[in-house]
């Protein structure tokens, strides 16, 4: 399956992000909170108001509750919105 974003919107290939507590425990991204880090595979072409600064390849982060949740080839991504991208990682 194909997704092409529209408008302001971005595709985002979530990267696992696990915790292992000194005692063994693995806390899973679900119960962390923190902000999330990601991989872009895909971009819309903006809008007058918001411009699309990010391409595709690129690590970005972004909060923990944005954006819509999506499965696409069997793997979870994320459509957020441009403004929902705090930073790109180098």
């Amino acid at each position: 399956m194909n997704v092409k974003p529209l408008a302001d919107r971005v595709v985002v290939k979530q990267e696992k992000s696990e915790a292992k507590t000194s005692g063994g425990i693995i806390i899973p991204d679900t119960a962390q909170e923190k902000t999330q880090i990601g991989v872009v595979t895909a971009v819309g072409p903006g809008t007058e108001k918001e411009k699309i600064t990010v391409s595709v390849g690129q690590k970005v982060m972004h909060d923990k509750y944005a954006g819509t949740q999506v499965k696409i080839n069997g793997e979870e991504h994320l459509v957020l919105k441009m403004q929902d991208i705090i930073a790109v990682i180098e």
